[in-house]
Parts: structure tokens; sequence; C-alpha cells
């Protein structure tokens, strides 16, 4: 790693360090960095524990664990300027102890994680463990959710330098359709400054490439198993009777969406490009919101802002308290009104149709205006 010196025309080598002549430790330092920036790793991580010993009949105990995007178990152990002979040993053991764990096994151990480490300092609030995966797979309920199946379980291996009996071993694996990555971290210096630069090393870039295709086929069978689930036809059944509901009625906002869709929710435009209005119908609660889902984080939080600042002039227009969601750390944010509902009850689908229409229709009423001229004075500060 080099600076550069514009006015000179020369490059600079920045300090490399090591850990133990910094004075870090794996635990305090390595490991809180990962904890809270997991996606220094390269990816959307969700840490779901931190130096989990919850193995029956031993002691040993794990740095991080982590769930993907595809729900699957990630192993993450640390060390710092030496990889040592032991830690692939350590790994494998690590994963074919969570090969185990059953959903609500790792629904549990997230939730003493945030009971542990997510608690707000003035109200003791703690997020939901079940809220919080099913946000982070992007899924509508926890009965949706596939958490740790087969032999998904990845390892994650991150040190300074790794010992070639540790590589060769890895490289071995990978071989084996073991999902394990080794990651080298190095610290370095600039002045009071200090830099840590993570690259994945294992398998290389190229290499992960290439093997994307060997997985193509598991991951096609189990995309048509989801779709064939049941619940994908009872949602297109109920979008169809609510399309035709909404056609019938003075709201315009559905006239041109189409009755096939299988997912749990239904948008249409509001006029302002990325903000679409929603209509949520999940299994064990219906919702209508406005999703600030723009591209750009900043945009997102702007038009939340410009919003937030007439809350009491549109829920008086709605007739009620609306929930306003910043979603920080989130890229987007919403405002909904939510009920909790027997959904799949096809018996209670009139009542379920009467309260979307009721109430999207007052949440177009109540913020489609404000959120155009919040466009507007968002064009304009950018201009």
């Amino acid at each position: 790693m080099f600076t550069v010196n514009y006015q000179s025309n020369r490059i600079k080598a920045v300090k490399t360090k090591t850990f133990s002549e910094l004075g870090f430790t794996e635990r305090k330092h390595l490991q809180e960095w990962l904890a809270y920036e997991p996606s220094a790793l390269g990816e959307e991580l969700l840490i779901i524990q931190k130096e989990f010993d919850g193995f029956d009949d031993t002691r040993e105990r794990l740095d991080l664990l982590a769930l993907d995007k595809d729900g699957n178990l990630v192993i993450i152990e640390n060390k710092l300027d030496d990889s040592g002979r032991d830690v692939v040993w350590q790994s494998l053991k690590y994963a074919s102890y969570c090969a185990s764990l059953t959903k609500l096994q790792i629904v549990e151990i997230f939730q003493q994680y945030l009971n542990r480490y997510d608690k707000q300092s003035s109200d003791e609030v703690v997020t939901d463990a079940s809220t919080q995966i099913c946000e982070f797979l992007d899924a509508p309920d926890l009965d949706e959710v596939k958490l740790n199946l087969g032999n998904s379980q990845r390892i994650m291996m991150v040190a300074a330098n790794f010992r070639k009996e540790v590589t060769s071993t890895a490289l071995w694996l990978l071989g084996q359709s073991i999902n394990i990555q080794c990651f080298k971290v190095t610290p370095h210096s600039l002045g009071e400054q200090l830099f840590i630069n993570i690259d994945q090393i294992i398998p290389t870039p190229e290499a992960k490439e290439l093997m994307i295709g060997i997985n193509a086929k598991e991951a096609e069978e189990k995309s048509t198993e989801i779709v064939r689930k049941h619940r994908h036809t009872v949602r297109h059944d109920y979008w169809e009777l609510l399309l035709e509901a909404f056609r019938n009625s003075s709201c315009t906002l559905y006239n041109s969406v189409s009755p096939s869709k299988k997912d749990h929710w239904l948008n249409a435009g509001s006029g302002v490009t990325g903000c679409p209005f929603s209509l949520i119908f999940n299994q064990k609660e219906i919702r209508v919101e406005l999703w600030l889902s723009r591209a750009n984080q900043e945009d997102n939080s702007f038009l939340f802002e410009q919003l937030s600042k007439q809350r009491e002039k549109i829920d008086a227009a709605f007739g009620d308290h609306l929930e306003w969601l910043p979603l920080e750390n989130k890229k987007s944010c919403r405002i909904q009104y939510t009920k909790p509902a027997d959904g799949f009850n096809r018996e209670l689908w009139g009542d379920w149709v009467r309260w979307h229409l009721t109430h999207m229709t007052k949440l177009e009423k109540a913020l489609k205006t404000p959120l155009q001229k919040a466009s507007e004075v968002l064009k304009l500060n950018k201009n």
C-alpha cells in the first residue's frame, strides 16, 4: 500500500505492521471489528453470536457465528499474526457441531446475543431475533425461512498470515465441495492513522466465479421447490380477489398491476421513482406502506426526513398514527400501517380485502402530495 504525493508525483510506502506490535488482541480487537462490520468479509452477513460455546459435551467456543443471505450458517474463526497449524481442524469441528442446529435453536442463539449486546441504553428495548432474521433474508415471516439446510455450513478463516499446511488443506477441502474461505488481514500505519486491509486469498475471486457454476443445479432445484410452495398459490388467489376490488373502486393505483404475482407484496407507482405504495399480505399480518427504496440511501433518508416534518398533518389526514420506520443502517425507509391477521384463512379474505382497499386509499391521499413536494425539494438541492 502506497500514498501518492501529487506535488512531487511520487509514491511512498505505508508501513506494514503486525497486530502484536500494535498491541491488538484477537478477542478485543479483530473479533469486535468483524462483529461490528461483517461486510469487511466481502458480503452481507448477520452476526448471530460471539464466543459461541453452546455445544454438548465440550467447552470449545467459536469466535463468531453468522448467517449469510441464503440462510447458511457461517463459522468465522479469527487468528492474529499467525493462523497456527490447527485452525482448519478447529473450524471443521465447529462446522460439524453447528450442522445439527435447528431453525428454532438458531433463533434462540441469536436472541441470546441480542439480549446481551443489543439493549438500548435508555429503555432496554431489545430487537426480536425472528423479526431481524426475516428482514435480513427478505422473508415475510419465519415460516418461510430456511436455515442451515443439510451440509450448507460455511467456514471463514481470518489471519494476518496463513501457514502452508493451512492453505494446502483449505484448497483440498474446496475440491471436496466444502465451502471454506481464507482472508488475509494486514494492519498498516501512516503517522497516527491505522488502516486494515482485508483480502480474500482462498479461493481467489477468479476461482470463486468458476465454482459458482458447480452449485447452479442445486440452487435451481431449491428455487423450484420454493416456487411450488402452497402459499404462493394462496397469494396469487388473494391478489386476484384484491385487484378486482381495486378495479371497482375509486382508487386507481393498482389498475395496471397483474394478479399473477406470488410474492407477499404488491407495488404500485406513487409518481416518484423508487417510492412505491405497497400492499403486504402475510400469514400473520397485512399491511399498507410507502416504501422509500431509491438506489441512493441519502435520497431515502432525505425524503423520510421531509415527510417526518409533516408527521402530525399526515397522520391526521390518514386518520390514525402511522408507523414511521427510518430503518437505520439500511438503505430504505418505510411508513406503514399494520393489522394482525389470519391472512391465509380464505373465509376472512373479504375482511382483509376491504381493509387493504380502505387503508391504501387513505394512505395514498395522505402521502402522495407531500411525497411529490419532498421529491421536488430533493431535485432542487441536487441541482
